[in-house]
C-alpha cells in the first residue's frame, strides 16, 4: 500500500472526486469544497469545507467499524483525501428518521421536530435526474436494484449505524434527526458502507436550542456552515487540523 499511486479521475460527484489507483481494489475520495443543495441547483465553494467533511468522515467510519459496522474506508491520507475499498454500489439511499424535518415534513404535513417512536425508515433511488424519488422494497427487487438479501442488510445495517451514532451525538449534546446512508458490495461479495457520513448527509440539532449544525444552514440560508460543521466535530471529538 506504500507503493500506492493516484490515477486517472474515475468519477466526480457534487462534493468528492473518485479517482483510481494502482490497486484495482482501492480508490481515493477527493473531498472538495463544492457545497451544493437542490440536486445541483445552488452550488458554492465554502473554504475548509472538504477537508472538515474528509477528517470528520473518517473519524465516523472508524467508529463505526470498531462497533462491528463494515465500511469501504481504509484510511486517511490527507486533509482533502482518503483511501477506499472499490464498491460495486447499489443505486438506493437509505434514509432514517428519528425526528421529523425535511422531506416528511413536506410531504406529510408533519409538525418539524416531532420524536417519531419507533423511527421511520425509507428507501430512495439515487438518481439526481428523476429528484432521488422515493421508492419500496417492490420496486428495488422488480427493477434489479437489489436483491431480497441485500435489502435485508442495508436496512439491519442502518439500524446498527443509527443506534451507534445517536449515541455517539447525544453524549455530545445533539440530537441526530436524520442522516442518509449508501451501501455497496466488495469484491469479496460483502455488503459494505460506503459514500461518508458528513454534516452534509444528516441532520443534527443541539440538544438543548435545537439550532441546527447541519447542511440545512447552507439549504436555508443561515451561515456559518463550516463554523457549524467544526462545532459538531469538536464536540465529538475530532481533532482538526
Amino acid at each position: 500500500m506504500s507503493n500506492l499511486e493516484k490515477l486517472e479521475l474515475l468519477y466526480s460527484g457534487k462534493a468528492k472526486s473518485v479517482y483510481k489507483t494502482s490497486d484495482p481494489e482501492l480508490l481515493i475520495l477527493e473531498f472538495r469544497n463544492d457545497t451544493s443543495a437542490f440536486n445541483g441547483e445552488k452550488i458554492v465553494q465554502l473554504e475548509r469545507k472538504g477537508m472538515m467533511n474528509n477528517v470528520f468522515n473518517a473519524f465516523i467510519m472508524e467508529k463505526l467499524q470498531s462497533s462491528g459496522v463494515k465500511t469501504h474506508f481504509v484510511k486517511r491520507l490527507s486533509e482533502t483525501e482518503s483511501l477506499v475499498r472499490k464498491l460495486d454500489m447499489l443505486p438506493v439511499e437509505c434514509v432514517v428518521r428519528n425526528r421529523a424535518a425535511g422531506g416528511i415534513v413536506k410531504r406529510l404535513g408533519i409538525e418539524e421536530g416531532r420524536v417519531l417512536d419507533p423511527l421511520v425508515f425509507e428507501f430512495f433511488l439515487k438518481d439526481d435526474k428523476l429528484g432521488d424519488p422515493m421508492i419500496n422494497e417492490s420496486h428495488i427487487v422488480t427493477f434489479g436494484w437489489a436483491n431480497t438479501e441485500e435489502i435485508r442488510e442495508m436496512k439491519a445495517r442502518t439500524y446498527e449505524v443509527n443506534e451507534v451514532l445517536v449515541e455517539l451525538f447525544a453524549k455530545a449534546g445533539m440530537t441526530l434527526v436524520d442522516h442518509k446512508l449508501e451501501f455497496g458490495i466488495g469484491a469479496d461479495g460483502e455488503l459494505y458502507l460506503g459514500d461518508e457520513f458528513s454534516p452534509d448527509g444528516c441532520r443534527l440539532w443541539d440538544a438543548e436550542t435545537n439550532k441546527k449544525l447541519d447542511k440545512d444552514r447552507f439549504r436555508q440560508g443561515l451561515g456559518g456552515v463550516v463554523e457549524a460543521y467544526e462545532e459538531v466535530a469538536k464536540r465529538i471529538g475530532v481533532t482538526l487540523p
